[in-house]
């Protein structure tokens, strides 16, 4: 089993509030103000019809609770899925926790640093040889893009994204899950190196916020012959469906989570990044502690 690409957490367009396309970080803001929603989140992969990634992000309080579930036996979809990684987005305290349920360690990981690394990467990205990695570096998407009433679509070389919004309770809303998107594909940039730089999305993000909305759907398509050198699917499609309230099994899931996050190790970086294959996939009794 292996972890979702970056790029999918509602996650796809899917809190550095880096400036769209800019080099330079800003200040870490706290979400506008503390709202409620809920944000269910499926990921498939080359029009495969049950999800290879599935998420659930909550907002309550002020935070964000970010739950990521992958397929617990590859292969088996009768043998469900299993969570694998809980995320707390906490920028009123400039950070977020990143916590291994199946290994019970966690890391913590301030926003300055995810900017930090932002602006290296965009440094690296805009002096690549390969084309696709030097467009994805930006810092100016605004002639790649084309939208409609209900369509964004933006398209670079060997690759589109094609996002379907769907409209926010209200603009705090849309800036709420915009902050949260930014941290989120920032942090995958961090944990999981490689693919295309996350710069696009940064700037889907800031067009979905711009009109009040948030992802229903989005698909990432790249040249079949690039995917096939990398390793990856050729074409990717997250399906996103938003609540503005939280069930009554949401809270018992945030109660979960806290209990996890004051229950586990406390590791740094390089601890914490051991591939979940190895953590998630060992029969009970084998797996890493």
């Amino acid at each position: 089993m292996t972890r979702a690409p970056y790029w999918c957490s509602p996650l796809v367009v899917l809190a550095a509030s880096l400036p769209l396309g800019a080099g330079d970080p800003s200040e870490p803001q706290p979400f506008p103000e503390p709202l409620t929603m809920r944000v269910e989140s499926d990921l498939f992969s080359d029009g495969a019809s049950e999800p290879v990634a599935r998420s659930l992000t909550l907002f309550d309080g002020g935070v964000a609770w970010d739950f990521l579930e992958l397929p617990a036996a590859k292969g088996r979809p009768e043998a469900g899925m299993q969570l694998v990684e809980i995320v707390l987005h906490d920028p009123a305290r400039e950070r977020v926790v990143v916590i291994d349920p199946v290994r019970r360690v966690k890391t913590e990981i301030p926003l300055i640093r995810l900017e930090r690394m932002s602006v290296s990467l965009a440094k690296w990205a805009r002096s690549s040889d390969d084309r696709l990695v030097r467009w994805a570096g930006g810092p100016d998407f605004t002639g790649n893009f084309a939208e409609d009433d209900d369509t964004l679509v933006l398209s670079g070389p060997r690759v589109r994204y094609a996002v379907t919004l769907a409209a926010a309770e209200s603009p705090v809303a849309a800036e709420t899950y915009r902050q949260f998107a930014d941290t989120a594909i920032l942090l995958k940039a961090l944990l999981h190196p490689g693919g295309i730089p996350p710069f696009p999305r940064l700037a889907l993000n800031r067009r979905l916020e711009a009109a009040a909305a948030i992802p229903s759907e989005v698909t990432l398509e790249i040249d079949p012959r690039l995917a096939m050198v990398a390793g990856g699917a050729a074409r990717l499609r997250s399906v996103h469906k938003s609540h503005p309230r939280l069930l009554a099994a949401d809270r018992r899931l945030i109660a979960d989570a806290e209990a996890h996050v004051a229950g586990a190790e406390a590791v740094d970086l390089a601890a914490f990044a051991v591939p979940v294959t190895a953590a998630a996939s060992a029969p009970d009794g084998e797996r890493q502690e």
